[in-house]
């Protein structure tokens, strides 16, 4: 520390007065002072304040799995937090409903298959002259019905859970089965498991509820006083982490209980860190002035309630009076008379402000 005092005061004969925006100071003094420079990093968006948030899923993008026939679960595959594919088995029943349901859908193969055939002698009947337009006509108009019982019949399969690849097994073979799949309908996540292994299922019991976090939101409660200072477009930053996330909704209610408005944030990209259902805290960004820059707050000096940043030029570091335009951790927002292209001192700010002022540190 009296070293470093030493060097201060060794160059203080030659400092200018507070007045001067020029410190004259060399290189050797400087690496003695232990001063670093770096180079500015713009920034156009100003930290408003912070609120707290919850990371959910676009409802369009969540599917609540149910059981299709009433049954007793023999087989859960997947469990919470599992990816799964469209048509992967999630669980599989016993249902007792599927059995008579493939039978009806065996019986009305079977009177289709007789009436194709008695629709095809009527046919060839018809074209010899033996029977008369009526009897084909009524003929064509049984055969339409019984097509359509059959489809009928299949659509009930299909909506059972069985596949059409099941379907047609089951019309190959005629094997009757009470084993029943329950398939997810999308690409996503199992977030949620609603059954036990082994429980009896009513008809469209709740099974999983899976989701697609190819996009995932942030819920945040703006206090009302504050909503004034946001927008739409508005950018939001996780306090922990560089998430970040742009407002695409405004609440048009106020929240009774906390007097607080939802805003919708849609995160950018698909980050590893967030979970769904995380409470979050999370910072509101707005645009700022053209030009602003973002630096450590160790870069700033203030005198007579005036902020500073020292410049490197050739004679040492120019005085540059800036504006602070917000604060977020240990950065700030500042906008003046700079270009981009300059360096500032980050480091060792303390003693180039008392060289500036021809003081000792006072900081």
């Amino acid at each position: 520390m009296r070293i470093a005092t030493t060097l201060l005061f060794s160059f203080l004969a030659g400092a200018v007065s507070a007045q001067d925006a020029q410190i004259r100071i060399s290189q050797q003094q400087i690496d003695n002072l232990d001063i670093k420079t770096a180079a500015l990093v713009p920034s156009s968006t100003v930290p408003l304040f912070y609120a707290p948030g919850k990371v959910v899923t676009p409802a369009d993008r969540e599917i609540l799995v149910s059981s299709s026939q009433p049954g007793l679960v023999t087989r859960l595959a997947a469990n919470v937090g599992d990816t799964v594919h469209k048509g992967q088995t999630l669980a599989q029943l016993r249902s007792p409903e599927l059995v008579g349901l493939q039978q009806a859908f065996l019986a009305a193969a079977s009177e289709l298959h007789l009436a194709g055939l008695e629709r095809n002698r009527d046919q060839k009947l018809l074209q010899e002259g033996v029977i008369a337009e009526r009897r084909w006509q009524e003929t064509q108009t049984q055969h339409s019905g019984k097509a359509a019982r059959a489809d009928e019949a299949r659509q009930l399969l299909l909506l059972a859970g069985m596949s059409p690849a099941d379907i047609q097994t089951l019309a190959q073979t005629r094997k009757l089965g009470d084993s029943l799949q329950i398939r997810s309908p999308i690409d996503g996540v199992v977030l949620e498991r609603m059954v036990n292994l082994g429980a009896r299922l009513d008809i469209q019991a709740p099974l999983y509820r899976v989701a697609d976090l190819a996009e995932l939101w942030l819920e945040i409660s703006i206090p009302q006083e504050r909503l004034s200072t946001v927008k739409v477009g508005d950018r939001v930053r996780l306090e922990s982490g560089d998430i970040s996330a742009t407002i695409s909704l405004l609440g048009q209610s106020v929240n009774v209980d906390n007097q607080t408005v939802l805003a919708r944030a849609v995160v950018d990209g698909r980050p590893q860190g967030l979970r769904v259902g995380q409470n979050v805290n999370v910072q509101i960004l707005q645009h700022g002035v053209p030009g602003g820059f973002s630096v450590p707050n160790s870069a700033l000096s203030q005198n007579e309630g005036r902020s500073y940043v020292f410049v490197r030029n050739a004679e040492g570091f120019a005085v540059v009076e800036v504006a602070v335009n917000g604060k977020q951790g240990s950065e700030s927002l500042i906008s003046g008379a700079l270009t981009g292209n300059e360096h500032i001192a980050v480091k060792g700010a303390v003693a180039l402000k008392a060289n500036w002022l021809g003081l000792g540190s006072d900081e």
